[in-house]
């Protein structure tokens, strides 16, 4: 029973680092629907588990996506929160909110805006608001390839806990994102994001996400994602870096 306890604290831990970095930095890249027409698409999901291996373990995840394109226009609603609790201490406890919005201006231009709230009590985050824009190039697309690089401005407020003091920057917020399809069920995206401080460089954040989809179905998927964090100057002192992999089924409506 004791060697069963300490295994479940380590998956919780390894859990928890998943969540963490989800919710510090969010990538849209894997979020969006490619489609050719007019549409409405998205979905939810959502799961709540209580267990007892001599400790009580409480999870609940829930979350949605609404997506609406049509020939010019792609406004992206994204929503997710999380809380794990085990042996009364909390090792999970964050949410965001982000809209995204992209105007096709011509072939291979789009200016892309976007705006997030989000709280991370873990990392000490009570409250953290982005707002940004600039432009997002399509550099190649074709049947087995696509490649998107995008440079933006980025504002950033944090209000950390238990600290009066709120931090309002600026930073970039640029990306490159590029697809590979090997064949008609497999799709590999690796996307990273760099988000340096205007007034201090040194001050920066680096995204990667390295996902594989394999459909399975027509709308069930296999995923497989490995994603790394590292933010030079990390809110209250927290850990620099964090990476995670994970597995998955996803359903797409």
């Amino acid at each position: 029973m004791k060697n069963r306890k300490h295994l479940l604290f380590v998956l919780l831990l390894i859990f928890s680092h998943l969540v963490q970095l989800q919710a510090q930095v969010v990538n849209m890249e894997d979020e969006r629907f490619h489609r050719d027409s007019t549409v409405w698409s998205g979905g939810i999901n959502g799961n709540l588990t209580l267990n007892d291996f001599g400790s009580k373990v409480f999870y609940v995840n829930a979350g949605a996506h609404v997506q609406y394109q049509n020939e010019k226009d792609l406004y992206l609603l994204l929503g997710n929160y999380g809380f794990l609790k085990g042996d009364g201490k909390a090792f999970v406890d964050n949410g965001f909110l982000h809209f995204r919005y992209n105007h096709k201006l011509g072939k291979e231009v789009r200016w892309e805006a976007f705006s997030q709230i989000q709280q991370n009590a873990i990392i000490n985050i009570q409250s953290r608001f982005l707002i940004g824009t600039g432009p997002r190039f399509k550099i190649i697309s074709t049947k087995k390839v696509r490649l998107y690089a995008a440079a933006l401005l980025m504002y950033e407020r944090d209000k950390e806990t238990n600290n009066p003091h709120v931090l309002n920057e600026f930073r970039n917020s640029s990306y490159g994102s590029v697809t590979y399809l090997p064949s008609s069920n497999t799709e590999i995206t690796s996307t990273t994001y760099f988000q340096p401080k205007f007034t201090d460089i040194s001050d920066f954040r680096i995204y990667n996400v390295l996902n594989v989809n394999i459909k399975t179905g027509k709308k069930i998927s296999v995923n497989i994602k490995w994603s790394y964090l590292y933010d030079a100057v990390p809110a209250a002192n927290a850990q620099k870096y964090n990476y995670d992999f994970s597995t998955g089924i996803e359903l797409k409506l």
